[in-house]
């Protein structure tokens, strides 16, 4: 086996790990969105990595079809609405979890059977993501204004690093990398990062709105 496959698997299994670990937290404090959706991510790479091992194309069917999910409507809008937990003492119900999952899957299933998008598809993903990538940007100018600097900056890092990945992710082959291992060893690693940014820099803006008047 090549270096680069060894790379690879390392990057899918941070990716596991990080999005397990921190689902599981997300979890623990009764934010169901982001703890679903991260355990949807891990999911998604535990099969990528089942198929990097087996070559069994049913396990890469399944990690294409979550990480069009996460594409579509997990990142950008399960995800933001998890966010807003923090960022706008927003409160989800049950139902509404419910509901959001439920909308996003039947989003996944029209945008992945239906062929007569196909050209229009990778422009969709991409302005899902940039808009995901803006509304990173006043949750890190939160941060910043309430003096969390090192967590607002890793933040911005997380998203250039997603959104470089999501900006060529359809449009642009590394050159020489025909089997796109390095490239999907650069966006693991990218949403690996993504996930860890984005607990920590929640546990700081929700430690802030807990305190009375601290931010505006």
């Amino acid at each position: 086996m090549e270096f680069k496959y060894y790379v690879y698997c390392f990057a899918d299994i941070m990716l596991i790990v990080t999005s397990l670990i921190f689902g599981l937290k997300f979890l623990k404090k009764r934010n169901y969105l982001l703890g679903g959706e991260l355990l949807v991510v891990g999911f998604s790479a535990t099969n990528l990595l089942i198929n990097a091992l087996t070559e069994l194309p049913a396990f890469l069917n399944v990690s294409l079809f979550c990480d069009a999910f996460s594409r579509a409507f997990g990142i950008p809008v399960i995800t933001v609405a998890g966010m807003m937990v923090a960022t706008h003492r927003f409160r989800p119900s049950t139902l509404l979890d419910v509901t959001l999952f439920t909308a996003g899957l039947a989003v996944t299933v029209f945008v992945w059977q239906a062929d007569f998008l196909s050209a229009v598809k990778p422009y969709f993903y991409l302005v899902m993501w940039t808009l995901f990538s803006v509304y990173l940007l006043g949750f890190a100018f939160r941060l910043a204004r309430a003096g969390e600097k090192l967590q607002a900056a890793s933040v911005v890092l997380a998203m250039l690093f997603a959104q470089t990945i999501a900006s060529i992710y359809d449009f642009y082959h590394i050159p020489g990398d025909d089997d796109h291992v390095i490239f999907y060893s650069f966006a693991l690693l990218a949403w690996s990062f993504l996930g860890f940014s984005l607990y920590h820099a929640y546990c700081a803006l929700e430690r802030l709105q807990s305190r009375p008047h601290s931010l505006s």
